[in-house]
C-alpha cells in the first residue's frame, strides 16, 4: 500500500453535500484521509478527476477562489453532485 513521504501533507476530505445516493457509499458527513499517494478509499472515479487539482495543494500551490491549502471538489456524476471540502490534516 502506498504512504505518503514524510514531509508532505496529509489532507481531510469531508462530504459536505450530495444531490443523490453515491454509487460508491459516500454519504454527507464522511470524512477521508488522502494525499497524490493515497486515494484514502475515495471512489476512484472521484479520484481520477480530483487528482490534478489535489496535486496543486499537495505541492504548495494554490487557487485565488480558494482558501490557502483548501480545496472544493464535485463528484464527476452530475446526478450525485457530491462535493468535498479538502483541508491539511490537523
Amino acid at each position: 500500500m502506498a504512504t505518503t513521504p514524510e514531509g508532505y501533507a496529509v489532507y481531510t476530505a469531508e462530504v459536505v453535500s450530495a444531490d443523490g445516493p453515491c454509487h460508491a457509499g459516500h454519504r454527507v458527513g464522511d470524512r477521508l484521509s488522502l494525499s497524490c499517494y493515497d486515494s484514502g478509499g475515495l471512489c476512484g472515479f472521484f479520484y481520477h478527476d480530483l487528482f490534478p487539482s489535489l496535486s496543486v495543494i499537495q505541492f504548495g500551490g494554490k487557487y485565488p477562489w480558494s482558501a490557502p491549502g483548501e480545496l472544493r471538489a464535485r463528484c464527476p456524476d452530475p446526478a450525485v453532485n457530491l462535493t468535498l471540502v479538502i483541508r491539511p490534516r490537523g
